[in-house]
C-alpha cells in the first residue's frame, strides 16, 4: 500500500472509498454487460416478477438488526 494511504485516518480513508464508489456510481452506464449477465438478470426479475414477495423495508430490517445488537 501507498505510504500516503497509511497516512490517512480511518475516516478520510471511508470518505476516499465513499467519493470513489459514487463516482463509480455516476458512470456505472459505461460499465458493460455482457449477454450472460443481461440473461441472469433478466431471469432473476422473471422470479422475482413471478415471487410477488416485495420483501420488507430497510427501516424494520434496520430496527431488528439493532435489537440483535
Amino acid at each position: 500500500m501507498d505510504a500516503r494511504m497509511h497516512a490517512l485516518s480511518i475516516e478520510e480513508k471511508l470518505e476516499l472509498i465513499e467519493a470513489l464508489w459514487n463516482s463509480i456510481a455516476a458512470d456505472q452506464a459505461a460499465l458493460p454487460v455482457t449477454d450472460e449477465q443481461r440473461h441472469e438478470l433478466d431471469l432473476r426479475l422473471a422470479e422475482f416478477e413471478a415471487d410477488g414477495d416485495l420483501g420488507r423495508d430497510a427501516t424494520s430490517v434496520l430496527e431488528e438488526i439493532r435489537q440483535r445488537l
